[in-house]
């Protein structure tokens, strides 16, 4: 493709991706899904395609994406829930891909138990994005959100690792149990080791994340280093990435400046919306190219074939969450956490096992893992069945990814599951409060130690202002204390100040304007007196929602 076709091709791609985001924020449909369905549709008409390229997306895509959602997510969140999360990331993942492979090999006809699992590991991790986005949106309570994470974060090492062994069994006609399981553990102990080293390595870097530039290049390296590192040696690059990001993300308040951290935080959720949108409008269109190969299939064995991989993927998820939730209680602990701690053997009820069902669409990652399997075996045969696994995968991801996606939203309230707002306002209220209360501890501090009149006002001055904040955040508590439900009390003083800050921040920006256009002040004067006013008016909680 010319250079110009492919920049347009591009361009037009980024303004479908942005089309989609601007109606599934009204809608409530995820972007996902809606980009899903415009893939396939530009498939199918005239024109060029790109075709998805497995080694791109392992190596470019993947690593980011990982990356970002790691950073995100909560250490000490998945710790607690360790257990659960290694149950869906482990457990289930290798349950999906053994009971495809034995579907494939006793109800399709002419497949192999290797060729069957090897599907099975490609459909078996859950991406979470689509479910992800519109939880978020319903407010999807926070031990479920945690949870999703973490097995999306998870699964991907899991069931790449399974797909390698089983194409080199489909492929190499030998299997050992032993092996495969050896091979499992050290690739995944390998990965988390690197990922830790990266991890500790970023660290070593602190006094050079001071500069935002230089704490956005460290951080935009680090997954590819974690993953090219990992696979260097011949171990699971994705829980490398993984690891290394929980971890960065983990020590992110400590580490660079305020500056690096608003802008590295900005940068990556520009990555997250580019390569998310690409990837799903990508997925759309392998439509022709898994359909090409079907003709050899009979109508029955590809029907079959279809029906035992979706229901599978279906059926086993709400399955093997009751039946985990059902287990004695000492078996049900949470690895990690002090024993006695709040929640800390709390089971999932129906309605969150319901959501968490719906929750395991699939995505870019099983087109990607079932397009790396080799056309031929290593005698010069095709490899069997490979374009009926093509076509399952993707009817598996198109089922899931635009069905459940389509349909979370409403059934997580159907279901009336719902974070509590006003409990999670009351925490951090009262974390904001002991923070100035710590920030007043130490100007008394300083009180007593050598210093002249000037640095007396300072000090009167900044003790003032702490509390003023401090008076704001203990109202608002007493305030939420007083409420009669888990609605958020609105205060109309404070919902009036918010108005009149805004207001006068708009004030300022256009004299600033003025003054820019009149020629009293340069473009670069202004941009660092909006850069302030910016970050003032970053401070004050979003109401465009309401």
């Amino acid at each position: 493709m010319h250079i110009e076709a492919t920049l347009l091709f591009v361009l037009a791609g980024i303004a479908v991706i942005v089309a989609a985001r601007w109606f599934g924020d009204r809608t409530g449909i995820p972007a996902a899904a809606v980009l899903t369905v415009l893939g396939i549709a530009y498939a199918v008409l005239p024109g060029p395609n790109i075709e998805l390229e497995p080694e791109l997306v392992l190596t470019l895509v993947l690593p980011p994406l990982l990356f970002s959602a790691a950073l995100d997510s909560s250490l000490l969140d998945i710790r607690h829930n360790l257990r659960t999360v290694v149950s869906l990331s482990v457990v289930l993942v290798l349950l999906t891909a053994l009971l495809i492979g034995v579907g494939f090999h006793f109800f399709v006809a002419g497949a192999t138990l290797a060729a069957g699992v090897a599907l099975g590991a490609a459909v078996a991790p859950p991406d979470p994005v689509a479910a992800l986005s519109v939880g978020k949106k319903v407010g999807l309570p926070r031990n479920i959100v945690t949870l999703v994470q973490g097995e999306g974060l998870l699964n991907d090492a899991t069931a790449l690792t399974l797909l390698s062994v089983a194409v080199s069994a489909a492929v190499g006609g030998t299997f050992s149990f032993s092996a495969a399981v050896g091979e499992f553990v050290i690739s995944a102990a390998g990965g988390v080791i690197g990922g830790i080293v990266v991890a500790y390595a970023v660290r070593a870097t602190r006094p050079l994340a001071q500069d935002p530039i230089i704490a956005n290049a460290i951080s935009l390296a680090t997954p590819f280093v974690a993953y090219l590192l990992a696979e260097r040696v011949h171990v699971s690059g994705v829980l490398a990435v993984v690891v290394a990001g929980l971890i960065v993300g983990h020590d992110t308040p400590r580490l660079g400046s305020g500056a690096s951290r608003l802008q590295v935080s900005a940068v990556w959720r520009l990555v997250d919306f580019v390569l998310e949108g690409l990837v799903f409008l990508l997925i759309g269109q392998q439509l022709p190219r898994v359909i090409e190969g079907l003709s050899e299939f009979s109508t029955s064995t590809i029907v079959i074939a279809v029906a035992v991989s979706v229901g599978v993927v279906l059926v086993l998820r709400p399955l093997f969450l009751i039946v985990t939730q059902s287990l004695p209680r000492w078996m049900h602990s949470r690895l990690g956490g002090e024993p006695d701690a709040a929640d800390a053997n709390r089971r999932l009820n129906g309605r969150e096992i319901t959501a968490l069902s719906w929750s395991g669409t699939r995505g870019v990652i099983t087109l990607a893992a079932v397009f790396t399997i080799p056309a031929r075996t290593k005698e010069g045969n095709p490899f069997p069945d490979l374009d009926l696994l093509l076509f399952c995968a993707f009817v598996v991801v198109l089922v899931t990814l635009v069905g459940q996606g389509v349909t979370f939203g409403p059934l997580v309230r159907r279901l009336g599951l719902k974070a509590d707002e006003a409990d999670r306002i009351r925490l951090r209220n009262e974390a904001r409060s002991a923070a100035v209360q710590a920030a007043m501890d130490r100007l008394d501090e300083i009180k007593h130690q050598r210093h002249d009149h000037v640095e007396d006002q300072a000090i009167e001055t900044m003790h003032r202002q702490l509390g003023h904040r401090l008076e704001r955040y203990r109202r608002r508590l007493d305030l939420l204390d007083q409420a009669d439900s888990d609605e958020v009390p609105v205060s109309p003083q404070y919902e009036a100040a918010l108005r009149v800050r805004r207001s006068v921040i708009d004030a300022q920006r256009d004299e600033l304007l003025r003054w820019r256009d009149v020629g009293r002040l340069s473009d670069e004067g202004l941009r660092v007196l909006e850069r302030e006013l910016d970050h003032e008016e970053r401070l004050l909680p979003d109401r465009s929602a309401s």
